[in-house]
């Protein structure tokens, strides 16, 4: 049995506070029911990128920020999905992200119960969410080449949309997406993944650091001219700035090693 770390005693001073509080936060979530067991190996695969970036967000997560919020607000239909861990983590963040460039927000999970996509539903909903899609019957499409019950989507969210935000994403359901012609934005740690690879617009980023900066970056692109939303997307190159993630990165090690 894991016991959460609420029961034991750390200061805000500890180097690993934000680490030890998301963690806790994510153990209670498994309690509940929030997150599966199988989500907080999955964070802690990520958390182990995140000492590789500084536990900071890089340059390059920047730039994708602004083309992510660029492409949100020019989408005539942009649909935020949400697992279990982004629910734990950013669900607070991600009613506040959909309000903010009017998207709909879905739940899809890979370890996929009613039970747990109304409780993710009720979650959302405490934080001002609207209406949660995806949930139930509601996921009545299915999207060809997804092995997992992940396939399973809207029409009415997913199914319909142009942009999608997948956070802490698996890599066949992004690439299944991109190929039905629809505009993917991840949040992913590992620049290396298949998500981060196949995705339109990729963030190199903890999803805690990621949603607060689209926040901030759609309130402060909301009144530019569709002309100018499409300048940013138009000179983003995801390939390009991934690259510069890794390089970043590197950078980073190194004067970690000269340290």
């Amino acid at each position: 049995m894991v016991r959460s770390t609420s029961d034991l005693s750390f200061s805000p001073t500890h180097p690993r506070f934000l680490s030890l509080k998301i963690r806790d936060a994510l153990v209670k979530a498994e309690a509940s029911g929030l997150v599966v067991p199988q989500g907080l190996i999955a964070h802690g695969r990520g958390e182990a990128f995140d000492y590789i970036l500084g536990e900071r967000t890089i340059p390059a997560a920047s730039v994708a920020t602004m083309a992510a919020s660029a492409l949100l607000l020019r989408a005539e239909w942009p649909v935020i999905s949400v697992n279990g861990n982004a629910a734990a983590l950013a669900g607070k963040d991600i009613a506040a992200l959909a309000a903010t460039v009017s998207a709909s927000i879905e739940v899809n999970l890979f370890h996929r119960t009613l039970e747990r996509e109304k409780l993710i539903a009720r979650y959302l909903k405490k934080f001002g969410a609207k209406e949660i899609l995806g949930v139930g019957s509601a996921a009545s499409k299915t999207i060809g080449g997804i092995s997992s019950p992940r396939a399973r989507v809207d029409p009415n969210g997913i199914g319909k949309a142009d942009v999608v935000l997948i956070p802490l994403e698996d890599g066949d359901r992004a690439q299944a997406l991109e190929d039905e012609g629809k505009k993917i934005i991840s949040i992913d740690l590992n620049p290396l993944s298949r998500t981060s690879q196949v995705a339109s617009v990729s963030i190199v980023d903890n999803v805690v650091r990621a949603v607060p900066a689209l926040i901030m970056s759609s309130r402060k692109m909301k009144e530019l001219l569709r002309s100018q939303l499409e300048t940013y997307i138009s000179n983003f190159n995801n390939e390009t700035n991934l690259a510069r993630a890794i390089e970043q990165i590197v950078q980073y090690l190194q004067g970690v090693i000269k340290n």
